[in-house]
């Protein structure tokens, strides 16, 4: 596997023109430029393209993408990624933003937050022909003003047209978890049901507590694209809903009163009675020996 320190040795490497700014380019092709060798690398930098696939598929994660929509991908540095067999159908465009770029700007941290750069590749952000018109034509903003003749304003326009898109992509991202429930009904009911059925089955004995990345793997989601359509659909994250569905079986244990407290932290998943003793106090605000004694009392 390749790794690229340098954007000019990546653009070399999959065969398009070498950057005018050693730290950030945007290039564009149509789909004869756009197709390239097999490759598979990581790099220091981000990486945000747009494409149609007419055949190939391009990986991270666990996922393929191979949609035949128009699309905006978003990579993050030092992330594994596969180009292979790459044909695209359309016109394509291809941004990198190397670390040292944003640094000592607001971006740099900001940038940090998106959770989109985590998500797999198969969550990659579907535009509709309005949004994909807006994120053209600033894309075309930013490509003019970075091949200007560079003066001192240049690198901050550029990275306030970056927050932009991003932002942009931040709401649009919003839209598509409104739609994706409105045709394929909430996650968060796909997710409680998956829940429920974690505790009526007994997992907690052989896996113990449901984790994030079990929940997510078992709908098919990346964790992170998991938890933004969760706190989405319900203002809670996976974890924050994991812990309430806990907190909730084992109020209902405490109220029967034929477990003691370590019973029920064992069948629950818990590994030890301390750290579910924790977790119902600060989720339920008092003990589980206080409630169980107000419950029965």
């Amino acid at each position: 596997m390749n790794h690229f320190n340098k954007i000019s040795s990546f653009s070399n490497a999959i065969g398009i023109k070498a950057p005018e700014h050693p730290l950030f380019s945007i290039s564009f092709g149509n789909r004869d430029e756009c197709a390239g060798d097999d490759i598979e690398f990581s790099a220091n930098f981000y990486i945000i393209s747009f494409q149609v696939l007419e055949s190939g598929h391009i990986s991270h994660g666990r996922t393929k993408f191979d949609h035949d929509r128009g699309r905006l991908l978003f990579i993050k540095p030092r992330q594994t990624v596969t180009f292979k067999n790459i044909k695209l159908r359309d016109e394509c465009f291809l941004i990198l933003i190397h670390e040292d770029f944003l640094a000592g700007s607001a971006l740099h941290h900001e940038i940090k937050n998106y959770g989109y750069f985590d998500y797999e590749t198969d969550e990659a952000l579907y535009l509709s022909p309005s949004e994909e018109d807006m994120i053209w034509n600033l894309v075309a903003t930013m490509d003019k003003e970075h091949r200007n003749n560079a003066d001192d304003f240049t690198r901050t326009i550029l990275i306030s047209h970056l927050d932009t898109l991003l932002k942009y992509a931040q709401r649009f991202y919003k839209r598509q978890f409104t739609n994706r429930a409105e045709l394929t009904g909430t996650v968060a009911t796909k997710f409680y049901k998956l829940l429920q059925s974690y505790f009526e089955t007994k997992m907690t004995q052989e896996l113990g507590l449901p984790t994030v990345n079990f929940m997510a793997k078992s709908l098919n989601f990346s964790s992170r694209y998991l938890s933004d359509v969760l706190k989405q659909e319900t203002g809670k994250t996976t974890l924050e809903l994991i812990h309430l569905y806990i907190i909730t079986e084992a109020k209902n244990l405490l109220k029967e009163g034929g477990m003691n407290i370590a019973e029920i932290s064992y069948s629950l998943g818990f590994e030890n009675p301390t750290y579910f003793s924790r977790l119902f106090k600060k989720e339920a605000g008092v003990s589980p020996n206080y409630f169980r004694d107000q419950y029965l009392n």
